[in-house]
């Protein structure tokens, strides 16, 4: 066997992805840009991927010499694909992460179309836990806290680029008032 292929590294995860019923793409991540360079190749392989797995029973499946777990839930598919030799416990954390927090987030109504309704959300999931191939966080409590943090402070800095913007200056006489 070739040594190189059996180097430890952060970039485990190939790609993620969230497919429908119907094996339509709602969310894709690929990491490694020699995998699937042409979005062409990428929607081949996920309706491979969705093919072989929508009627299956497990929760780990091997195609094209990759490793891919996934997870389904009343209309959608999660998947998380990684190398041959990859960890599958650890693409199964990363699974878990993204199903868990997705679920918190959403309020335990974790459908398409919610999925749609809150896709920048579900792109901030996916952005704290996976950077570039590399696992960042698999604890959902975390994730959940980050993502709540990250909209609250966009959600501020709004009110106050529009107060600016339309000149409301209410806030700021009460601001002034408790100095």
């Amino acid at each position: 066997m070739d040594s190189v292929a059996l180097e430890p590294s952060l970039y485990t995860v190939k790609a993620i992805f969230i497919l429908d019923n119907d094996g339509n793409r709602l969310l894709s991540k690929y990491y490694d840009a020699e995998l699937y360079p042409s979005m062409k190749e990428q929607k081949n392989f996920e309706k491979n991927v969705f093919n072989k797995t929508q009627k299956a029973d497990n929760e780990i499946a091997f195609l094209e010499g990759l490793t891919i777990v996934y997870k389904s839930s009343i209309d959608l598919f999660f998947y998380v694909v990684g190398s041959a030799q990859e960890n599958e416990l650890m693409l199964m954390a990363v699974l878990n992460c993204l199903f868990e927090s997705l679920s918190q987030i959403l309020r335990k109504n974790v459908e398409r179309r919610c999925v749609l309704d809150n896709l920048d959300g579900v792109f901030l999931v996916v952005d704290e836990i996976i950077d570039g191939g590399v696992i960042l966080e698999s604890d959902p409590q975390q994730v959940v806290e980050k993502v709540n943090y990250k909209c609250v402070s966009e959600q501020a800095f709004g009110f106050v680029l529009f107060d600016y913007i339309t000149g409301n200056m209410e806030g700021q006489g009460q601001k002034s008032q408790l100095l």
